[in-house]
């Protein structure tokens, strides 16, 4: 089992265009579409539609729209009480591929909601493969939530990913190694902001085939007890930094139609060939195919296993970065 923790779901509905959006214009959608969302639900989507048991945990009421979506794509999940509905986002799909989010920020979790959601969380993470604790947080909810899980996970059996941003990730990055999990999957500027550089660097580098910058980030987590860090790099492709060495991999250009849920999507494909024993060259390969699938679909779509091709990613070994890596700003 693998169980997913959404702290602020989401109901994504994308609207997709007929031609580009311009501002202060009247549209008429092509397309529309509502799909149950939030990071960690869509983790959970795309493990459910490679065959592996999950299961998604979340806030929200009896009746919202949010559970006939899941319970139309038979997704399982247990739910706790809410203190009012899921907020909707909205994705303006065009057709070159650009896509614009329009997220609001939830319902405010009161301290009630927040420690069932925690028992409720950590009841069925008890001998799970992994738990995923993935996505921003309600209103309401302490900055530490994450880091405080992990705390309250370690004796579980299960290991952990984490998937987040901005002062959440922060907040974990502050109580390393205490708080590291067994693994982290940073983009470009989540990584800057985890160890204090520079996120144009990072991409720029990344975009000229210089992936040295961003493999030192990823040995300084892993040097504060990170056991593995996946980092997406776009258009790329991903690296993965481990104490046992570092990979990098890219894919063959695709054309892009949305990169909304693509970095979930790379964490779910890391997961399903980590359940199927594969080593880190082959979880990365997963991870980018899983990713670049995404990509290739429109508005809020998710890939499933037909849709993702690992035979047409590239995988190298890197060497060692010469430089140590800088202490982490937090630590």
């Amino acid at each position: 089992m693998i169980v997913t923790l959404t702290a602020n779901p989401s109901l994504d509905r994308t609207i997709g265009l007929t031609g580009p959006l311009v501002r202060g214009a009247v549209h008429r959608a092509a397309t529309t579409a509502v799909d149950p969302g939030g990071k960690g639900i869509n983790v959970a989507r795309v493990l459910h539609g490679a065959g592996l048991p999950v299961l998604a945990v979340l806030p929200a009421d009896v009746g919202d729209p949010l559970l006939a979506e899941l319970d139309e794509r038979g997704i399982p999940y247990r739910a706790v009480a809410a203190s009012g509905p899921v907020r909707v986002n909205t994705t303006i799909a065009e057709p070159d591929g650009t896509t614009t989010k329009l997220n609001t920020p939830g319902a405010a979790c009161p301290a009630g909601t927040l420690d069932t959601l925690r028992h409720t969380l950590l009841d069925h993470a008890d001998g799970a493969a992994w738990t995923v604790l993935s996505g921003s947080l309600p209103p309401g909810v302490p900055d530490d939530f994450y880091a405080d899980l992990i705390g309250g996970l370690r004796g579980s059996g299960s290991r952990i990913a984490v998937d987040t941003s901005e002062a959440p990730l922060l907040a974990l990055a502050t109580r390393f190694p205490e708080s590291a999990p067994d693994l982290i999957k940073p983009n470009t500027d989540e990584l800057a902001q985890l160890t204090g550089t520079d996120p144009s660097a990072l991409e720029n580098a990344a975009a000229t085939g210089d992936i040295d910058p961003a493999v030192s980030a990823g040995r300084a987590l892993v040097e504060h007890g990170v056991a593995a860090v996946l980092i997406t790099l776009g258009a790329a492709g991903a690296v993965l930094v481990t104490a046992d060495g570092a990979w990098r991999a890219s894919a063959p250009p695709i054309t892009a139609r949305s990169t909304v849920g693509a970095g979930d999507s790379s964490l779910a494909g890391y997961l399903v060939a980590e359940r199927d024993g594969a080593g880190p060259a082959d979880r990365l390969r997963h991870a980018v195919a899983y990713g670049s699938a995404a990509v290739s679909l429109p508005g809020t779509g998710l890939p499933g296993p037909g849709d993702a091709d690992p035979t047409t990613v590239t995988v190298t070994a890197v060497n060692p970065v010469t430089p140590s890596p800088r202490p982490l700003p937090h630590s």
